[in-house]
């Protein structure tokens, strides 16, 4: 459980990235600690020389010399001066060099790979180190050293790297992880608490968060929160009492049609009646009747919960229109005039039925208003069929244009309910589709229908078995 916490991931990632950064720097450490020792080893073998400026080799002790070489810790020491002498000290029967570094030309890369094959080589090498005098410009000292006692002081340099390397990791995660602990997962667990236990009872405002203030981004997502969470309450509020609403409209709506049906039936008989006058008023009760009976239908259909079955087939869209129209009012005597510019072999795939009743409501709306001409195009654009309905009626009126699609809200003419563009909508959408308004001005009004359409391989096969629609 630990390991799966933000902070403990954290503290053993600041662990492995600062070894990692301690193994890149060791490297270039341990290449300087073999030069520092080379360094110290050519200054020590210089001093040691120094005993013979009194006079030649010959005079020194030979205990001496072994005493001052044993210091040096090498088998022999030369000092090569600008006039041509020479200072050496070696022992009786110095080793045969089995390597030469020049420190004169110090190249920092080779140092580097030096110093590796150093410490992972064995054995005890003899090694001839050439450098400069550190007392004398232009000359320059010659010592021969084994190469173990250096390996072994350079694994000892790195044991104290690696010992300096896991104090520096412990000590950074630990600041690391108290730091996050402090800024970052307190206010997470805090912020995560809060949502569980909002999600156990949305619609109780005391388990709504409180800001803590903060200025920095935790802050922010608490103040985000605490917004979200007010805004799920007062939707959940406001959804139960529409869903009481809906529930308590269906059932008046079921009881209303079955009066509004028995109306109808008395209607029809005031149509048969000897008295002129009921003749006359008759049939706007009867169109009355219809209507709010319509309207109980539409109210019914908007409350049923889900999208409507939905059943696509594929057909031609010109046949659809052509028979909307005809249903709608248009093309008989003294009726609007609709036009049509839809290729005859253009298909879609949609469900036939519903996409009759969007078209139905859009061409009757147009009448409604008191258009005289209904332009109905259509074009192909990729694998969408866009089909725009134009009219030259008067336009929407400033309301409704602002709440076309939302139920009871978007009606354009009085008695209106407002429910057939959001039926339209909702019916479109579920097709894959779509209903928008493109332009509604004092010389007409123009929505655009989106559909899917057949690909032309699809098209091609539908129409393969028979003749071309």
């Amino acid at each position: 459980m630990l390991l799966r916490s933000l902070s403990a991931r954290l503290l053993v990632l600041t662990i492995v990235f600062v070894m990692l950064s301690e193994v890149l720097i060791f490297v270039p450490s341990v290449a300087r600690f073999r030069m520092s020792y080379f360094e110290d080893k050519l200054a020590a073998g210089n001093l040691a020389t120094l005993a013979l400026a009194g006079g030649s080799e010959e005079r020194l002790d030979p205990q001496l010399i072994s005493h001052l070489l044993r210091l040096v810790e090498a088998h022999a020491v030369i000092v090569h001066r600008n006039d041509g002498t020479v200072r050496m000290l070696d022992s009786p029967s110095p080793p045969r060099p089995d390597r030469t570094i020049d420190l004169r030309h110090p190249n920092m890369a080779m140092g580097i790979i030096r110093s590796l094959q150093t410490l992972f080589r064995s054995g005890n090498p003899v090694l001839r180190v050439l450098g400069p005098s550190p007392d004398e410009p232009g000359a320059f000292v010659e010592v021969l050293l084994d190469e173990a006692p250096l390996r072994q002081e350079m694994w000892d340099f790195g044991e104290r790297v690696l010992e300096l390397s896991v104090v520096i990791s412990l000590f950074t995660a630990s600041l690391v992880f108290l730091s996050l602990q402090w800024l970052l997962v307190r206010p997470m667990r805090r912020i995560t608490a809060s949502m569980t236990l909002f999600r156990d009872d949305p619609e109780d405002a005391s388990r709504r968060i409180a800001a803590s203030g903060r200025r920095d981004e935790i802050g922010r997502a608490e103040s985000e929160l605490a917004m979200l969470q007010e805004t799920v309450r007062q939707a959940l509020g406001q959804r139960a009492r529409l869903a009481a609403l809906g529930t308590a409209v269906t059932k008046i709506n079921h009881d209303l049609r079955s009066i509004l049906a028995t109306a109808r039936l008395v209607t029809d008989g005031l149509t048969a009646s000897a008295a002129p006058e009921v003749r006359r008023v008759a049939p706007r009760l009867i169109e009355a009747v219809d209507r709010a009976v319509a309207l109980c239908t539409r109210t019914l259909d908007f409350s049923r919960e889900g999208a409507p079955p939905f059943t696509p087939v594929r057909f031609a869209l010109l046949p659809l229109v052509e028979e909307v129209a005809a249903a709608s009012g248009f093309g008989g005597d003294d009726a609007p005039v609709a036009a049509f510019a839809i290729a005859p072999g253009l298909l879609v795939k949609a469900d036939r039925d519903q996409l009759y009743r969007v078209l139905l409501n859009l061409m009757r709306n147009a009448v409604e208003a008191g258009a005289r001409r209904l332009t109905v195009s259509a074009a192909r654009t990729d694998r969408v069929v866009e089909l725009d309905i134009a009219d030259d009626g008067p336009g929407l009126p400033p309301r409704a244009r602002d709440n076309l699609f939302r139920p009871f809200f978007g009606s354009a003419r009085p008695g209106g309910s407002g429910l057939g563009l959001a039926i339209a909508r909702e019916l479109m959408r579920a097709q894959g589709g779509d209903v928008v308004l493109v332009a509604s001005t004092g010389s007409g009004t123009t929505f655009r229908l989106t559909l899917p359409a057949v690909t032309r391989r699809t098209a091609a096969l539908s129409r393969a078995p028979g003749p071309a629609t």
